[in-house]
């Protein structure tokens, strides 16, 4: 797959901006099961990462259409869902 040279992401902020805590207002956030993944300090089995990561690089890692464009679909429906209760 390549990817468009043309694309600009949008900046990072600098660290002491990220590192600021947003004004709270009074709502409460529920976080998604991989950032509470993250956010838990779960783990990371970095042998599978590595083996992910040399299978890209020789060419042998295949992709599931099929099943990122139902993860694709249940996340945007998650998203509907989720605007639809506010």
């Amino acid at each position: 797959m390549k990817v468009d040279s043309a694309y600009k992401f949008a900046p990072t902020p600098p660290a002491h901006q990220a590192a600021k805590p947003a004004e709270s207002s009074g709502e409460q956030v529920k976080l998604s099961g991989a950032a509470q993944i993250k956010a838990s300090g779960a783990p990371v089995d970095q042998g599978r990462i590595a083996e992910i990561k040399a299978a890209i690089a020789e060419g042998r890692f295949r992709i599931n259409p099929e099943a990122i464009a139902d993860s694709l679909i249940r996340t945007a429906q998650e998203m509907i869902d989720v605007q639809r209760r506010a």
